[in-house]
Parts: structure tokens; sequence; C-alpha cells
């Protein structure tokens, strides 16, 4: 079968193919697999120019035991044991000498505070976020900041949080 993908191609011409946000929000979606916190998984990965820099999941301090295997260290019903997957993408992109300004970032989660805080001072001016998540500030200080948010949940499943114990 020949198609406009190529001689015996799987892809048919008729076959839907995903925007570029979704793509890379699918993306964060496979980044979340990989979090240590069985609380939240949350992955992200930054784009520009429709070009992946970087990605990361919430985890904990590089050669700490994760919260999977060490259980979590609490605080305010929150665990604070992991590195949120924005900080780690941040962080990912530093290490390896990755500019990120006027970037974009995809995450499955709306940042918190700490995180919006953080996307804000390295320069990322798009924020794409798949759930609602603990603060609402940064809905207002994006406005000032000029820094775009849009909601757009995965269009891959991701995996769920384990139960909250009372």
């Amino acid at each position: 079968m020949s198609s406009k993908f190529g001689k015996n191609s799987d892809m048919s011409s008729d076959t839907p193919r995903v925007s570029w946000d979704e793509y890379f929000m699918n993306i964060a979606a496979v980044a979340s697999t990989r979090s240590t916190c069985p609380r939240k998984y949350v992955g992200a990965v930054i784009v520009r120019d429709r070009t992946l820099l970087s990605t990361g999941y919430n985890g904990s301090i590089r050669k700490m035991p994760h919260c999977s295997e060490a259980g979590h260290m609490m605080e305010n019903d929150h665990c604070v044991a992991t590195i949120h997957a924005e900080a780690n993408a941040i962080i990912q992109a530093a290490k390896n000498g990755v500019g990120i300004d006027g970037s974009t970032i995809y995450v499955t989660a709306s940042p918190c505070w700490n995180c919006f805080k953080t996307i804000a001072n390295a320069g990322i001016k798009r924020i794409v976020y798949g759930e609602f998540y603990r603060d609402d500030r940064i809905f207002d200080v994006a406005k000032q900041l000029e820094i775009e948010l849009q909601h757009l949940p995965p269009t891959i499943p991701t995996p769920k949080p384990e139960p909250r114990k009372s």
C-alpha cells in the first residue's frame, strides 16, 4: 500500500495526527511514568521551536532513596522528599548547558507556586498543563508577566496516584 507516508506505510492518509501541543503533552505524560513518588505522578518537557530540550519527572534527590522505596517525607499533607517535574526539567537543561529562555513547558499538572516562580525566572514564556494542581496564584501572576497558560490534558493515559491514607 502506498500513501503520503511512503510505500508500505502503516499510516493511512486518514489517520488522525495529533497537534504539536498534544504531541509534547503526551511525551510529558510518558515522562510522568518515571516518577518515584506514588502520591503524584507528574512529567514535564521543555520545548522551543518544536524541539524537545529537556524532560523531568517528580523524584527524589539524586543518590537518595525514592519514596517508592523508603516512604514519604510528609509536611502539611504534602511529600517534600521529591523535586517536582518542572524543577527537574529546568535543572536537567542547566546541567547539560541547554538554554531554555523563551521556551514552552508542558507539564501534566499545573505548577505549584515554587515551580511557577522557577519557571518564570528561567525565562519560559508558555506553560501548557494537563490538570489544575493546588495554587491559583499562578493565573494572576502569569498574566502580569505575560506568561501564557494553557490547559490541555494528555490524550494518553497517565498513572494514577495511590489512594490517600487518613
